[in-house]
């Protein structure tokens, strides 16, 4: 490729990444897999490290999370929240060990002891305390700058508002995650896609009163300025967290050869689905900080630390129907309905086929028996047909070329950027009568995205529609109690 074109690949992939790091950081909506995310990801590291003159302000080797909301006050760490580098088999962290020991100037034979601490699935938070007192809370944020949530994460049961210990630093900034459990998250999972939403969502509460009704929970696992530093082990630090009053994972534990590693990760993985939070992996830390130190840093990410992510949760059901799905924007989406199944302890029925094209891609026929996979453990969709169990009785689907709603000639409109027709394809609703569109286009209306009508949500908006009460924006605001009742 010529420079041009390897540019235009290199922004376009940013740009990708950008897009989907405000709906993971910001808007704690993720629409795409951790797994895909780290594809697009390491394509940018890969094409970083081919092409030296690569560079922008937008890229993962550059910045970390997201730039923080204007909704709160921006206040500036003291010390960086990093990202961490991803690993993702034995190989990566045979290789995390070898730049280690080489940056130290160590023998092969030398073993080095590592703190591995599950990565519970949460919003990492900074909790700052003077004196013994927590004074502020805050957000990742971009890394460098996090949103004021103070008062929220002062909702929080499991964080210490004071500490009365007398090797208790004078300032002190304790890391950790704020999570919901997976047994809470059972009592209000009408209000949150996952659990992971539902902690994101209930911290960027305006009023610290909505954010206490969520039952939010909160792990200490690092720290940010220390004055004084009364520990020299990152174990001694979890051990003394403990003592002043923190919760620390009980699963955290050392580890030092790569056989050790491989063994404690295989079992925390296997353990997942009885864990009652969300686990997408294990973190290992160089348990000695003076070896932290000395390591320190590449642009984003320390040197002494890695995340050893698990596999994507998978499952096997067998397709029973195809069903086609109108969205607010008229595209006709093909839905999968299959026979339950139990994937990362959540029952899954359907699962999304994306369009046509992947239809026909995979060849998945009505009957068919399939892989599912829990994208970034949210979005069900089918990984592949097992074709080897494919049987007479299986059926292929002719995708509708009328819209399954109103009628209308379905369409694929042209893509004048790839200059070619788009995969979706479309019921144009040319006479603005298309229900299901313009129930969803409803549904839209009342969304957190556009009006943002609290207590009016989807379900409500399904409600009135069915019992004819609502059919345009102006209908709800014409809605009263006589009329209700």
């Amino acid at each position: 490729m010529q420079r041009k074109e390897i540019e235009k690949v290199y922004i376009k992939k940013i740009n990708e990444l950008k897009k989907h790091d405000k709906a993971y950081f910001q808007q704690d909506s993720p629409i795409i897999s951790d797994k895909d995310y780290d594809i697009i990801k390491q394509e940018i590291f890969n094409l970083e490290k081919k092409y030296s003159y690569l560079k922008n302000k937008n890229s993962p080797s550059q910045k970390v999370g997201y730039e923080p909301s204007s909704k709160f006050k921006k206040i500036e760490h003291g010390i960086p929240m990093l990202s961490l580098a991803n690993a993702f088999s034995k190989e990566n962290i045979e290789d995390f060990l070898k730049k280690i020991k080489n940056f130290l100037s160590m023998k092969d034979s030398e073993k080095i002891v590592f703190s591995a601490e599950p990565k519970i699935d949460g919003i990492s938070a900074s909790l700052k305390y003077v004196n013994g007192i927590f004074t502020l809370g805050l957000s990742r944020g971009d890394g460098k700058t996090g949103e004021d949530i103070t008062n929220n994460l002062k909702t929080i049961k499991d964080i210490p508002k004071k500490i009365n210990k007398s090797d208790f630093p004078k300032i002190l900034d304790v890391r950790g995650e704020v999570y919901i459990s997976k047994s809470d998250f059972k009592k209000i999972n009408k209000q949150f896609a996952n659990p992971r939403n539902a902690a994101g969502g209930s911290l960027r509460q305006k009023d610290p009163n909505e954010t206490k009704k969520i039952p939010l929970k909160f792990v200490a696992y690092g720290f940010g300025t220390v004055v004084p530093k009364n520990f020299e082990k990152q174990s001694e630090y979890l051990k003394l967290l403990k003592i002043w009053g923190f919760n620390t994972n009980p699963l955290n534990k050392l580890v030092t050869t790569i056989e050790d590693i491989e063994k404690n990760h295989k079992m925390i993985e296997t353990q997942r689905l009885t864990i009652n939070y969300d686990l997408d992996g294990l973190v290992y830390k160089i348990d000695d900080l003076k070896l932290q130190t000395r390591l320190g840093f590449v642009s984003n990410s320390p040197r002494w630390a890695i995340a050893h992510k698990f596999s994507s949760e998978k499952g096997f059901s067998i397709i029973k129907n195809i069903e086609i799905q109108v969205g607010r924007t008229g595209a006709l989406t093909p839905v999968a309905k299959i026979e339950p199944v139990n994937i990362g302890g959540v029952v899954v029925s359907n699962a999304t086929l994306h369009n046509e094209d992947e239809i026909n891609r995979k060849d998945i026929r009505i009957g068919d028996a399939i892989c599912i996979q829990r994208a970034g453990d949210v979005i069900p969709q089918v990984l592949y047909v097992d074709k080897e169990k494919r049987n007479k009785n299986t059926k292929k689907f002719n995708f509708p070329d009328k819209c399954p709603s109103c009628g209308s000639k379905t369409i694929k409109e042209f893509n004048y950027s790839t200059k070619k027709k788009d995969a979706v394809t479309r019921c144009p609703d040319p006479k603005f009568n298309c229900k299901e569109i313009l129930r969803e286009k409803l549904k839209h209306f009342v969304s957190k995205d556009a009006l943002n009508i609290d207590g009016f949500g989807k379900k409500i908006v399904q409600n009135f529609w069915d019992l004819n009460m609502v059919r345009y924006p102006a209908d709800i605001f014409k809605l009263n109690f006589k009329r209700i009742v």
